[in-house]
């Protein structure tokens, strides 16, 4: 996420203190801790856990450097040209790399947009994926997409008709590749979609096989998820005469230069023949393959991500934007009233004022071909309905549910199911709570495909705009690698609840920017003595614990360890809950919303006086560590627990199955139902 040298950024003061725009010279900027890494970590250490000692003569000459940077940007908060200050963000830190998080980055790349599917198009007909060469079977697809592909071709190569090259690659003999480096020669993949909003709404797409690159430097691209993109929404509605806009920075990975070039083969077969006959192509296949040298930037290299964003970040500098050094993908201006999120090229933008987004845009041209929406409608695939005037937004994904049931064939239920789960059977009398097992046959590897695809295909959806399906997502993902006929009937039950609420969305309203979460979990009600915590994260006003508001992220996951019981699983939940809110506590900040303590609402009396110390823990080894963090981070006045009745926990719905009646009455605090676009 960070790259692997350090960078200079124009930045003295944290996120959070930088103030409005300064009248004159006289006036310094707040002396608060710097937004930087301080003395004692070196941006060079290999050992990240190894801080040098340093004499006092080192940090005092150190400080003094470090006041004069922040005299030279109180100067170039005065005026708007000037150089940048020699000031050195650590960029070694280590940020996560899970595989959650990059599931969800390359889904929010790739195909997080309206009505579409990553590498393919939808049949009208059979719902199946058409990749390239099923299109180029189907005589009513050939000549568009042969077209298509013609022109992404000509565009990375040397040009095609009227369309100018990029220089990009060249097609060379397989003699030229050096022999050390034929081992790494890899693929391509030929990846189409249908993008309305977009000028050339048939898009063909060539990538590289990054699977089989070898390459050897750092390579992770800092993106903006969704957590931090909600509350950058929420920034928007609760700032005065804030705005929202997006930005679209074409061909953002292409034309990046690169010292090591990487070597790629193509099928003959599947280039169009204007492109065999312009670039003469007969004469330098060998075995049907053609091969190319790489050398800028391009769709598919692991470094791509990393070289673009290294030459964007550069040049923004000098015009006074920085990248926040805690939270990815987030930038703001030295001084300017501008904030914004990157998630690979797309700009989501929070200013107050056209000065300001004027200079950002005319920064931007200098280098890049940029498309503005200025009423801020559609990011990251997600569309947007503000109303300034109420200061209300409304989020939905229209067509991607109907779209994702017509490739599963999956028919319109004939009664409308409420519910994305069974709830689990009273047993009546009985005093011990016995943990449940999946005892049905098991089905085939194909149908087992299904469910996951099905997992694939809402992961993201659930996260972005449903949080109701956020237990029930968890649930099937669980047990998709083992599937047996139960799991398969619970997904055709979802299926048929995504049916019956195919538009749904997530309102946020005007705040006071502060964190809030209910935390709430489940004792044994998963398969093999598991327990489930869940969390609601959202944004309130001060003293106000009514306030409602959309979540910003909504935590439904398997405790991992088995619990001993209901305070324990409970404590857990807290835990996890806590983990989560501390980077979401730091984004905050980062954007200029101090924090204070952190409401955290249990329903667990027991788990919430173990914390704060109204009660004495006794045979507490079990949660040692979760206990003691959770007390940790309460003593560090992070975190304020608090107990209020079940009823009123607003995490209880992701944290186990409720019955239908439940799941009506509670559905409208959580999402709204939006009207669905004419087809």
């Amino acid at each position: 996420m960070a790259s692997k040298a350090p960078i200079s950024i124009p930045a003295s003061e944290p996120a959070s203190k930088i103030p409005a725009p300064v009248q004159t010279e006289d006036e310094p900027p707040a002396r608060d801790a710097p937004a930087y890494i301080s003395q004692d970590e070196e941006a060079d250490e290999e050992d990240s856990n190894h801080r040098a000692r340093r004499s006092k003569r080192v940090q005092s000459r150190l400080l003094s450097q470090e006041h004069d940077a922040i005299r030279h940007v109180a100067n170039l908060m005065a005026h708007d040209t000037t150089s940048i200050p020699d000031l050195v963000v650590n960029t070694q830190r280590k940020l996560s790399r899970g595989l959650g998080q990059a599931n969800e980055s390359l889904q929010v790349g790739e195909w997080a947009h309206e009505i579409l599917f990553a590498g393919a198009i939808i049949d009208d007909e059979t719902g199946k994926s058409l990749e390239y060469r099923d299109l180029m079977k189907l005589d009513k697809h050939r000549k568009l997409w042969s077209i298509s592909l013609a022109n992404e071709i000509g565009q990375l190569a040397q040009g095609i008709r009227d369309i100018k090259g990029t220089d990009t690659f060249f097609f060379i003999r397989k003699s030229e590749i050096p022999r050390d480096r034929r081992k790494d020669v890899t693929y391509g993949r030929i990846v189409v979609s249908y993008r309305p909003q977009k000028a050339e709404p048939n898009r063909t797409r060539l990538t590289v096989g990054g699977d089989r690159v070898n390459y050897p430097f750092e390579t992770s691209t800092p993106t903006s998820d969704l957590p931090t993109i909600k509350i950058l929404w929420n920034s928007v509605l609760s700032t005065p005469n804030a705005k929202f806009l997006t930005m679209d920075v074409a061909n953002f990975y292409l034309g990046t230069p690169m010292a090591r070039p990487e070597f790629m083969r193509l099928p003959i077969n599947l280039i169009p023949q204007e492109i065999i006959d312009k670039y003469d192509l007969n004469s330098i296949v060998e075995d049907g393959w053609v091969f190319v040298r790489i050398v800028k930037g391009m769709y598919g290299l692991p470094q791509a991500g990393f070289l673009a964003n290294e030459l964007f970040s550069k040049r923004l500098e000098k015009a006074g934007y920085y990248q926040c050094q805690f939270t990815s993908g987030l930038w703001r201006h030295v001084w300017r009233p501008i904030t914004f999120a990157l998630v690979v090229d797309d700009f989501g933008i929070k200013v107050t004022g056209d000065t300001h987004t004027n200079h950002l845009l005319k920064t931007l041209r200098k280098d890049y071909e940029v498309t503005v929406d200025w009423k801020g409608e559609l990011y990251v695939g997600i569309k947007l309905e503000w109303d300034y005037e109420k200061r209300t937004l409304d989020t939905h994904i229209p067509g991607f549910v109907p779209s994702a049931l017509h490739k599963y064939q999956h028919k319109r239920p004939t009664k409308p199911q409420h519910a994305p789960a069974n709830a689990a059977p009273i047993q009546y009398g009985a005093k011990v709570q016995k943990a449940t097992k999946d005892t049905s046959p098991l089905i085939s590897a194909e149908r087992i495909r299904k469910i996951q695809e099905v997992v694939g295909t809402f992961a993201w959806y659930s996260r972005a705009v449903d949080p109701t399906m956020a237990a029930m997502m968890s649930s099937i993902a669980s047990r998709q690698s083992r599937g047996t006929e139960d799991l398969e009937q619970e997904v055709k039950q979802f299926l048929d609840y995504c049916a019956t609420h195919p538009n749904a969305g997530v309102r946020f309203v005007a705040s006071d920017m502060i964190l809030a979460l209910h935390s709430d979990a489940s004792y044994l009600s998963e398969p093999e003595a598991k327990s489930r915590a869940a969390g609601h994260f959202f944004l309130g006003k001060q003293n106000d614990e009514d306030f409602d508001n959309g979540a910003i992220m909504t935590l439904s996951k398997i405790i991992k360890h088995v619990m001993s019981s209901a305070s324990e699983a409970e404590t857990a939940a807290m835990f996890y809950n806590c983990k989560a809110a501390s980077p979401l506590r730091v984004t905050l900040e980062e954007m200029g919303h101090a924090q204070p303590k952190t409401q955290v609402t249990t329903d667990n009396s027991a788990a919430q006086g173990l914390i704060t110390k109204t009660m004495i823990p006794k045979a507490a080894k079990s949660y040692d560590m979760r206990f003691n963090f959770l007390k940790c981070r309460e003593a560090q006045r992070q975190f304020d627990f608090v107990w209020r009745r079940g009823k009123n926990n607003r995490a209880d719905y992701h944290s186990k199955r409720h019955p239908v009646k439940h799941y009506v009455e509670k559905r409208n605090n959580y999402v709204v139902d939006m009207p669905l676009l004419k087809q």
